[in-house]
């Protein structure tokens, strides 16, 4: 007796679900009632349907969309919260043969990713879109989305929604059709037999359009979600015809689509691969030493754990990142962390430096710091506890009154603002200044005369990186660096 199969799996499904967790590799995990499990089935038959599997790149954020990876046999790209109109857009213009599907829930889309989302139907990118509105947020517990009813009780509003202080659900489907380019939009539901069978039919139009690259395409799924709306797979259906219908109304809002010439394939930001290549992986600067080099100096085997605080417009993270490149340039391990206040000049600024023969696990430096670099008092204040007791702080002393401070502290105090503008006639390369006061701090405390050398090297290399392209600053920065040397 033979056996024919009428209504199967997908093809666009994986036979086995090996990606996913667990020893269950057969069955879809979603809670029972989820509306996910359905969806996943339309949009894969859909894509069978129209013959695109093989080009299909499905992009998904966190939150439960993210494990359409598991079950979908195409290509498939997990993204951060939100950020799934914007990948998507980015692998359409790079891969403009390919077709692409953004996956999103009602917190990613309607909140996190609401203006990435928003932008993308502006620009009409041909893209479909499945937006799966359950009224929470799913995967983490059942909080408070944009698309919450009023008076609905979640984790984050447990006396209910109030429009006063939370505002109204956010029609996603109505404001995307206040916009020009989106070609198709329309809300279905999973919630009967019926509704079901109208979604499938916007599912394949979308895919349809996809296909004939048309345009920006939406289907807002209204879907249930029983286990965190706390209600059977009866109620849950009832409270979505009953309640959230009223606030999301089903139906096609626009259908531009039989007006619509099927579309060309936009060209490629990028068309070859070796121009990828050279932005991605960019050729190494000459400047540095064989890969076998070590600085072969003692102060050089222990770890560097460097603070620099000041103003901004000192050149503070401009200090960081030159003594960072030459650390790099020498084939030492390297972290630059900045910090900084909204201020482009005149807010405090820092910058945290660590450079290491060994791994360095993190670039926050709170504690045990090595050496500190002052150029405010408010920067000294906040810092200095941060500095070994054995530590070397070089400070500005017209600017920085100092404590009282251990014994075994090492002190150096210069006025590089005074000497860059004596000196360069302008304060912006006291940073150089400091740079070549740690040379001569370094000098003092046991850097070999090789290693002299190589540091003034280092420096030129790294200010070369650095400024190499404006016209007399590599010769001013090194200039500056020698004032700082002779100064201390």
């Amino acid at each position: 007796m033979s056996e024919k199969v009428k209504f199967g799996r997908s093809k666009v499904f994986f036979d086995t679900f090996h990606r996913r967790p667990g020893p269950i590799k057969k069955n879809m995990h979603y809670c029972p009632g989820c509306g996910h499990g359905i969806l996943h089935k339309l949009i894969a038959e859909a894509i069978e349907y129209h013959g695109i599997q093989e080009d299909t790149n499905l992009i998904a954020p966190v939150g439960c969309a993210v494990f359409a990876y598991y079950y979908f046999n195409v290509g498939s790209i997990s993204v951060p919260h939100g950020r799934a109109p914007a990948v998507a857009t980015g692998v359409s213009r790079a891969k403009p043969e390919s077709f692409v599907i953004s996956y999103q829930g009602d917190g990613d889309l309607a909140a996190i990713g609401f203006n990435e989302f928003l932008q993308a139907a502006n620009r009409g990118e041909k893209m479909t879109v499945f937006f799966v509105n359950n009224s929470n947020y799913g995967m983490t517990g059942g909080q408070m989305a944009p698309t919450t009813l009023p008076g609905q009780k979640t984790t984050t509003s447990p006396y209910g929604r109030n429009p006063e202080t939370e505002g109204y659900p956010t029609p996603v489907c109505e404001i995307v059709n206040a916009l020009t380019a989106p070609v198709y939009i329309e809300r279905v539901a999973l919630t009967t037999p019926g509704r079901v069978a109208n979604a499938k039919k916007a599912v394949y139009k979308a895919i349809q359009n996809l296909k004939e690259r048309k345009g920006f395409s939406l289907v807002e799924v209204v879907a249930p979600c029983p286990v965190n709306l706390k209600m059977s797979a009866d109620q849950v259906n009832e409270f979505i015809e009953k309640q959230m219908l009223n606030y999301f109304p089903l139906g096609c809002l626009r259908d531009k689509t039989a007006d619509m010439e099927p579309g060309k394939l936009p060209a490629p930001v990028i068309r070859d691969e070796e121009s990828v290549r050279k932005i991605l992986f960019p050729v190494r600067s000459e400047n540095g030493v064989a890969a076998d080099f070590r600085n072969s100096s003692a102060v050089f085997d222990q770890e560097l754990r460097v603070k620099i605080g000041g103003f901004g417009g000192q050149g503070v993270l401009s200090l960081g990142v030159m003594l960072a490149n030459m650390a790099r340039l020498r084939n030492f391990n390297v972290s630059w962390m900045p910090s900084y206040g909204p201020e482009q000049r005149g807010g405090s600024a820092c910058c945290a430096v660590t450079v290491s023969r060994n791994t360095i696990p993190s670039p926050i430096i709170d504690r045990g710091g090595n050496l500190l670099i002052a150029m405010t008092q408010a920067a000294l204040d906040k810092y200095l506890p941060e500095l070994r007791d054995d530590g070397v702080l070089i400070y500005d002393h017209t600017a920085v009154k100092l404590p009282q401070l251990p014994e075994t502290m090492q002190t150096y105090g210069i006025d590089a603002l005074a000497i860059a503008d004596e000196k360069l006639g302008s304060s912006k390369f006291a940073n150089s200044v400091l740079l070549g006061v740690l040379a001569a701090v370094l000098a003092k405390n046991g850097m070999n005369e090789a290693d002299k050398a190589d540091f003034d090297k280092a420096f030129a290399e790294a200010v070369e990186e650095k400024f190499g392209k404006k016209p007399g600053a590599v010769e001013a920065n090194i200039k500056a660096y020698e004032a700082g040397k002779a100064a201390l």
